[in-house]
C-alpha cells in the first residue's frame, strides 16, 4: 500500500453517502461525552448505588474500551485475505486511513457507523450486567472518546513535548515501521499481553512519520 502525506480518498459516488464517511471530532465529543454523563445521572438518580460501587463500574468500563480498541483494530480493522470482498472491506473501513493517514475527516469514525456498534455493545453489556450496565457502558464510552480524540490528535498535530509524545512515537511506528504490531493506540500495555509490542521502539519514528 502506498502512503500519501497528502489527500484523501473518494469512497462513494453519492455525495451523501461520501459526507456520512467523514467527520469532526468536536461531533463525536458532542454525542458522546453528553450520552455518558447521562447514564451515570440516569442509574446513579433511580438506582442510588455507592459511591464505590459507581466508580468500580465506571473504571470497569474504562479499562474494558481498552481492550476491545486492541481487538478490533488488530482483527478486524486489520482483517485481510486473498479475496475481493476481504480487500474491499478492510480499505473502506481502515486501509483507507493508512493511504491517507494525515486526511483530517477520517480520524475518527462518523457517529452514525459509531452509534451503531455502540448499541450493539450496550445490549451486550445489559445482557449481563442488567441495570449496571448504565454506568459500566458510560465508562465503556468514555474509553472510546479518549480513544478517538487521542487518535485525531497523534495524526493532526505536530509532535508533542509531553506525554502524547510516546504515544506519537509509538503510533507512527504502527503506520510507518511494524503494520503487524502497536496496536493500541490510548495504551500500549494490550500489545505487551498479546505479544505484540514492537520488538524495539524505533527512534527515528517521529522523524519518518512527520515526513
Amino acid at each position: 500500500m502506498t502512503i500519501k502525506a497528502k489527500g484523501t480518498a473518494k469512497l462513494f459516488d453519492n455525495k451523501l453517502l461520501e459526507s456520512l464517511t467523514r467527520t469532526n471530532p468536536i461531533a463525536i465529543l458532542a454525542v458522546y461525552f453528553p450520552l455518558s454523563v447521562f447514564l451515570v445521572w440516569y442509574f446513579y438518580h433511580f438506582f442510588s448505588p455507592s459511591p464505590l460501587v459507581l466508580t468500580s463500574l465506571f473504571i470497569g468500563g474504562l479499562f474494558t474500551w481498552t481492550f476491545f480498541e486492541y481487538i478490533m483494530h488488530r482483527f478486524i480493522f486489520h482483517f485481510i485475505n486473498e479475496s475481493e470482498w476481504s480487500k474491499k472491506f478492510h480499505f473502506f473501513v481502515h486501509g483507507v486511513h493508512h493511504e491517507y493517514p494525515k486526511d483530517k475527516d477520517r480520524l475518527v469514525m462518523p457517529p452514525a457507523a459509531s452509534l451503531l456498534i455502540a448499541g450493539v455493545f450496550f445490549l451486550l453489556f445489559h445482557l449481563f450486567l442488567g441495570n449496571y450496565a448504565f454506568v459500566f457502558f458510560s465508562g465503556f464510552l468514555i474509553g472510546y472518546l479518549c480513544y478517538d480524540l487521542i487518535h485525531y490528535i497523534l495524526h493532526a498535530f505536530r509532535p508533542p513535548h509531553n506525554f502524547f509524545k510516546f504515544l506519537w512515537e509509538y503510533h507512527n511506528i504502527h503506520h510507518f515501521r511494524h503494520g503487524d504490531k502497536a496496536y493500541g493506540v490510548s495504551t500500549p500495555i494490550w500489545d505487551h499481553v498479546f505479544g505484540t509490542y514492537p520488538p524495539k521502539l524505533v527512534k527515528k519514528a517521529s522523524q519518518v512519520g512527520s515526513n
